[in-house]
């Protein structure tokens, strides 16, 4: 009842504001959340300060150990399955416009902080990453309390790129973390989901139709780039389907994704409902 040949996603965005884009790989994803126990409840730093574990420099040390002085993930087998990216394709991303310090330069950066050695280009669309997305530990509130906390907790999440095995990333990861908690102090983990990487081939007909009718909305070739970001039902088209995804999305670089005061122009709502019509045209003109 669900076979279909392509499925059609439109969380996505363009390259720019003039010229459309096809997103033909996409990163994986798996979320952990990890709390770290030391006393069995909060101290007094002046009575325990120097002599109880502090689960707060437990948990510091353990997130900054999983990336080395060249800003690679220390994981054992972390790397197994990651490609090293096409020649064509990695000439075709050093033909897009793109500067890296304007990139940054809108987020008030300046160094990209990533793997040495590789483009922004690369680190954000092809090669495999390891953030902590929150750390909790202690007193936080208004003012001052000399506190050792007892726990202390941090939310991590692994971008996926490649053959990387969701489930293999989320064991090397604990079993890490377990080798780096004293034996007096206890660790828990909590699940918060995991998929791997998709591509879509970019000589497939599907595609090849959609970047005609992109052209003809837009007046000039459609970029095929890459994404940082996941989309799980993607994959779940892939393995459960068998069905590629085709990925043409219309959202714009400030649109400020997953920040306050995210927004949609207008013209990519006109835009988008008018590729799609043409991209469904062309479809069907494709089946006689």
């Amino acid at each position: 009842e669900l076979k279909a040949d392509v499925a059609m996603i439109c969380d996505t965005g363009m390259w720019d504001r003039e010229t459309p884009a096809i997103t033909t790989m996409l990163r994986g994803l798996v979320g952990e959340e990890v709390e770290i126990t030391c006393a069995s409840r909060d101290l007094h730093s002046g009575f325990y300060g120097g002599a109880a574990r502090n689960p707060i420099h437990v948990l510091s040390a353990i997130v900054a150990g999983l990336h080395d002085g060249d800003g690679r993930v220390t994981l054992p087998g972390f790397y197994d399955g990651v490609p090293e990216l096409p020649e064509e394709v990695q000439e075709q991303w050093r033909n897009l416009p793109f500067e890296e310090s304007a990139f940054l330069g809108e987020v008030g950066l300046a160094e990209p902080a990533g793997e040495r050695g590789r483009s922004v280009l690369e680190q954000v669309w092809s090669r495999p990453t390891c953030e902590a997305n929150g750390i909790t530990g202690g007193y936080t509130g208004e003012g001052f309390k000399t506190v050792i906390a007892s726990k202390a907790s941090s939310k991590i999440s692994f971008r996926l790129v490649g053959q990387q095995d969701p489930d293999k990333i989320r064991a090397a990861f604990r079993a890490y973390v377990r080798s780096k908690v004293p034996a007096d102090c206890s660790v828990t983990f909590k699940e918060h989901g995991g998929s791997p990487a998709i591509s879509l081939p970019v000589d497939g007909e599907w595609l090849g139709r959609a970047r005609q009718a992109l052209g003809e909305e837009f007046g000039r070739d459609a970029a095929l780039i890459g994404c940082g970001g996941s989309i799980p039902i993607a994959g779940d088209f892939k393995r459960m389907l068998a069905m590629d995804s085709l990925m043409i999305g219309f959202g714009l670089s400030d649109d400020r994704i997953h920040s306050p005061n995210e927004k949609y122009d207008l013209a990519s709502f006109h835009h988008g409902i008018r590729s799609w019509a043409r991209i469904i045209g062309a479809f069907a003109a494709s089946r006689g």
